[in-house]
């Protein structure tokens, strides 16, 4: 597997779910990973990576404190010395067919999934620029890409985010800092789970692999668009769904 020895890492959301899985794999590779979430609630995650013998801290960070985000990179720097890899995970549901979905619900799931990665990205890539080389992994989803009804909200940041990620993409790669999206399908999480189940076995019937994808399924492929193996790929909507959308 592909070696991240002497990277240091930003993954937000890594409280749970996919962000834990892929904080985890990112050091299980040799990566430092700062595992970001609201107040403590990245410390277990740090603290199983530790226990495992990697290596890891907590920060606490509101994704959608502008200020706070805005200086979470230049912190790392001071702290290690450098930032090789952030991971955009932070994301948050607040479901609702349009017609009766309340401006706040917009408000939030825009503020969260999507400007909290203008922000975080924006502030990383200046130690970036300056080391001559990055990685930059945003986490979208399916729903981003084919819609889902009640999902408003979600899909239009999770398709912001695409586009993002290819308009940085192009601004960035002269300086050998890469940026690319991953669209996990339907995913065994507390977030999944807590969708109604025949909702969720509507979906997975329509998963031609036939289960419910992992966060080590995700996480897998963050860990090689992180590394030196994917030098060369920039731009690219890696699709993790099963076949969901082909």
């Amino acid at each position: 597997m592909f070696t991240l020895a002497n990277k240091v890492a930003l993954v937000t959301g890594a409280s749970r779910g996919i962000g834990k899985a892929i904080a985890t794999r990112l050091a299980e590779q040799g990566a430092l990973v700062v595992c970001a979430a609201r107040g403590d609630n990245a410390k277990a995650t740090a603290d199983a990576i530790t226990a495992a013998g990697g290596k890891a801290e907590a920060l606490s960070l509101d994704v959608t404190d502008d200020a706070a985000v805005a200086q979470a990179p230049a912190g790392i720097v001071e702290k290690h010395g450098r930032l090789d890899i952030l991971v955009c995970n932070a994301g948050i549901t607040r479901d609702q067919l349009l017609m009766r979905m309340k401006r706040d619900d917009w408000d939030a799931v825009i503020a969260t999934n999507l400007t909290a990665a203008f922000t975080l990205a924006q502030a990383a890539i200046r130690p970036m620029l300056k080391q001559k080389g990055g990685r930059i992994i945003a986490v979208s989803s399916v729903v981003g890409q084919i819609g889902n009804a009640g999902q408003t909200n979600y899909a239009a940041s999770k398709a912001g985010l695409i586009g993002f990620a290819k308009a940085l993409a192009r601004e960035v790669a002269s300086r050998g800092i890469t940026v690319n999206v991953i669209t996990p399908g339907m995913i065994d999480t507390d977030m999944t789970r807590a969708i109604a189940e025949k909702a969720q076995m509507d979906w997975a019937a329509q998963i031609p692999l036939g289960r419910l994808g992992t966060g080590d399924d995700i996480a897998a492929a963050a860990c090689y668009l992180a590394s030196d193996e994917a030098a060369y790929i920039t731009g690219h909507v890696l699709a993790v769904n099963g076949g969901m959308n082909m």
